[in-house]
């Protein structure tokens, strides 16, 4: 079996989305080797995911020539992060190949999933979270005619809704679970932020209902229909083709906190800790976007920039950065206040609802069970495919339950990849300096 090679950079980015583009473009200033790596196809992360037909909006387009331009920037699109086996170094796969990069400078930029929660009939199929509806349709999935639900919570309901609808489906419903007074209360707020204004009234859809959430979703082998609460009580039903529910995101801190980065609380769970250069707890690395909590692409470009700058000891260019974080750090705590997921969707899964889609747990399985670790131990939820990363995700929401520390590997990996990959010997230059 061929040993792995041994790459190098001074600085790797980890993401390709609005904050790991602008990190890249920014440490690449200070004329070392800077590295991205991004397991999408294309550069855009989920905000900007590229796709057949997908017209990206002029900010994406810039921030991707930007980087794209810069001669020592290299970029390694469908590439997954397998594992960190030494310091300074991770174990990385793509298609082809599996291969070793030592790093002086990390940037973690590594966003944000979709919260799913259970309720019943969220395991047909037919039903996925409003960003995967999105991801789907921006990779070619053709809905032209189908009838389509989007719930949950968040402005992402209505930038899911208006994909589809501009790919020819029928959106019969937009439910948001928030109260009315919220839904106001954050438009109100929005002349602060006039992009979001004007994104807000374009993206407005006539079957946009607050106070309304999923109840159920039916159907034999595939979803037939969908039901949902309004108010006080009140029920509608919808036939459909299609549900695309999603209750907001959680910060993907995995990585970060497998390589020791401390993480702290926020309204959309644990997210990677920094302070004001975005450095981590763990020194020579970085952290910005989503992974620090979430508050949109405009957050994220500053927070990328600011990293990128750090990293390579420049000063940051204008006080002006600084002070547009600020706006963009209100902004997030606006939508936290006004769309977190109320007390009525705590109690959509009934005991027999399926919660470990993987390992095919019911809810009912986890009762008596002390913790995330408990839970795993006595019925494997969270021991599949996704790592725990759908129905972890769900516990630490409804149980509180803190998920433990990541163990490699991060995503599944081929077996030619972990046999290829010997530990260095004590005295091979991989360990020297350490």
């Amino acid at each position: 079996m061929t040993q792995l090679t041994l790459d190098e950079c001074d600085v790797l980015v980890i993401g390709a989305g609005p904050a790991g583009m602008a990190a890249a473009v920014a440490a690449a200033f200070g004329g070392g080797s800077v590295v991205v790596i991004d397991d999408n196809p294309a550069p855009g992360g989920q905000i900007w995911r590229d796709g057949p037909g997908v017209e990206l909006p002029a900010a994406a387009r810039e921030s991707r020539n930007a980087m794209v331009q810069r001669a020592n920037i290299r970029v390694h699109c469908g590439t997954r992060v397998v594992a960190a086996p030494r310091a300074r170094q991770l174990l990385l796969e793509d298609a082809e190949r599996g291969w070793l990069l030592q790093w002086k400078k990390l940037i973690l930029c590594t966003g944000a999933r979709e919260l799913l929660l259970p309720f019943a009939g969220w395991t047909l199929p037919g039903v996925t979270g409003a960003g995967a509806l999105q991801a789907l349709i921006k990779g070619g999935m053709p809905v032209k005619g189908e009838r389509i639900v989007v719930a949950g919570t968040g402005p992402l309901l209505l930038a899911a809704a208006a994909t589809a609808a501009q790919a020819g489906a029928r959106v019969l419903r937009v439910a948001e679970q928030a109260p009315l007074r919220d839904v106001l209360g954050f438009a109100a707020q929005l002349a602060r932020w006039p992009g979001k204004a004007l994104q807000a009234l374009n993206l407005m859809h006539p079957g946009y209902r607050s106070s309304t959430h999923v109840l159920s979703a039916r159907g034999h082998g595939r979803l037939a229909s969908v039901t949902l609460r309004r108010g006080h009580g009140g029920m509608e039903e919808f036939a459909c083709d299609r549900l695309a529910c999603g209750f907001g995101l959680v910060p993907n801190t995995e990585l970060g906190r497998m390589l020791g980065c401390a993480v702290t609380p926020r309204p959309s769970g644990p997210a990677l800790n920094v302070n004001a250069n975005q450095a981590t707890s763990v020194p020579d690395i970085f952290a910005a976007g989503e992974c620090t909590g979430i508050g949109g692409s405009e957050r994220a470009l500053l927070q990328g920039a600011i990293a990128g700058h750090s990293a390579v000891g420049r000063t940051i260019p204008s006080d002006g950065m600084r002070e547009a974080l600020a706006r963009w750090d209100a902004f997030a705590v606006q939508l936290h206040r006004r769309f977190s997921p109320g007390a009525g969707i705590r109690t959509l899964a009934q005991p027999d609802t399926v919660f470990c889609r993987c390992e095919d747990v019911p809810l009912g399985a986890l009762t008596g069970c002390a913790d995330w670790n408990d839970a795993k131990l006595h019925t494997r939820c969270g021991m599949g495919a996704c790592q725990g990363r759908v129905c972890g995700a769900a516990a630490q929401f409804l149980f509180g339950w803190s998920p433990g520390t990541p163990r490699p590997p991060l995503s599944p990996v081929r077996a030619s990849t972990l046999a290829g990959f010997a530990p260095p010997l004590p005295d091979s230059p991989m360990t020297q300096g350490e």
